[in-house]
């Protein structure tokens, strides 16, 4: 059967058998009834259909939180970068402790690898000490 526009079908010509590899054939078949018969669909999916498919993206497996971790602590690293460079110069980079801060806040997740957390903890540690004497200097947030 071929579709040629939006209500447009064809079917194979009385005269031609539909042939495969196998030497199968099919004998003639004969045109329907009705186009409408022919051109009914499958009803949409369920609402459920689509929330299964969205609670198995929300799925975060170990592979993405440790990625997610390791940019997480890759961010703090370049915001201390930033704030060591600006402090090198003489200046009192804002928005340098403002990004740190925020970083800083955002939820880290937690991938079970222990070496991995006891480096992020400790760049977490040395964030926080940086915020710590911004704030005492008189220049925090």
């Amino acid at each position: 059967m071929k579709v040629v526009g939006p209500n447009g079908i064809t079917t194979p010509s009385a005269g031609r058998t539909t042939r495969s590899a196998s030497g199968f054939s099919l004998g003639q078949t004969a045109a329907p009834a009705s186009p409408t018969a022919t051109t009914a669909s499958a009803g949409p999916g369920g609402v459920s259909d689509v929330s299964a498919l969205m609670a198995l993206q929300g799925v975060e497996g170990p592979l993405e939180k440790r990625r997610r971790a390791i940019r997480r602590g890759g961010g703090l690293l370049d915001r201390l970068e930033a704030l060591k460079l600006a402090l090198l110069n003489g200046q009192t980079d804002q928005a340098s402790l403002e990004q740190l801060a925020r970083t800083l806040r955002e939820e880290r997740a937690d991938d079970g690898d222990a070496g991995l957390n006891a480096v992020l903890d400790q760049i977490d540690l040395r964030a926080s000490v940086e915020l710590a004497k911004a704030e005492m200097r008189g220049t925090g947030r």
